[in-house]
């Protein structure tokens, strides 16, 4: 059993979407710097606290995913590395790096966009929020506007392939 619903929400709340697409204009700010097209964004208060996107690449930094990035700026916001009552809305399923940091900010809720068959470790590959013997469980809902964070991720490295096949 795991702690994340992969289904698509038939309906899913209105701040959701909004907060969803917006972290989906992050992920395309980041492909258009030629990182891996993810975005992510908290929320305290339906009030965006923190914003990131992927940047391991520019930052030279394998820490700098979009989770860690927004996680780092809303941090900064209010004084603290820990955001209880906050959401963080990403657009890919966190791996197991992100997921730790998202427990040690006690995040109440993650919600995220495409499901990671290769690294996700909100139920794809792991369940890191399902382990009870961690001392944090963030409620988890996947799935929300997936199509479009799957569709960027798809064109993103479609280009990167075609783009090596000319070189």
């Amino acid at each position: 059993m795991t702690s994340t619903d992969f289904a698509p929400p038939s309906d899913p709340p209105a701040p959701d979407l909004v907060f969803m697409r917006e972290a989906l204009d992050l992920a395309r700010q980041a492909g258009s710097l030629g990182e891996v097209p993810v975005g992510a964004l908290v929320v305290q208060d339906g009030v965006v606290i923190g914003r990131g996107f992927n940047r391991p690449i520019a930052a030279s930094d394998a820490s700098a995913h979009a989770e860690i990035m927004a996680l780092r700026a809303a941090g900064q916001h209010v004084g603290n590395y820990r955001l209880p009552g906050c959401t963080l809305y990403v657009t890919l399923e966190p791996c197991a790096m992100c997921a730790g940091a998202i427990m040690h900010a006690r995040i109440e809720r993650v919600v995220f966009g495409a499901a990671d068959p290769k690294t996700g470790a909100c139920g794809s590959v792991v369940d890191l929020f399902g382990e009870a013997r961690l001392n944090h469980h963030a409620t988890v809902a996947g799935g929300v506007l997936a199509d479009d964070s799957a569709q960027l991720l798809r064109s993103f490295f479609a280009a990167r392939r075609t783009r090596s096949d000319l070189a």
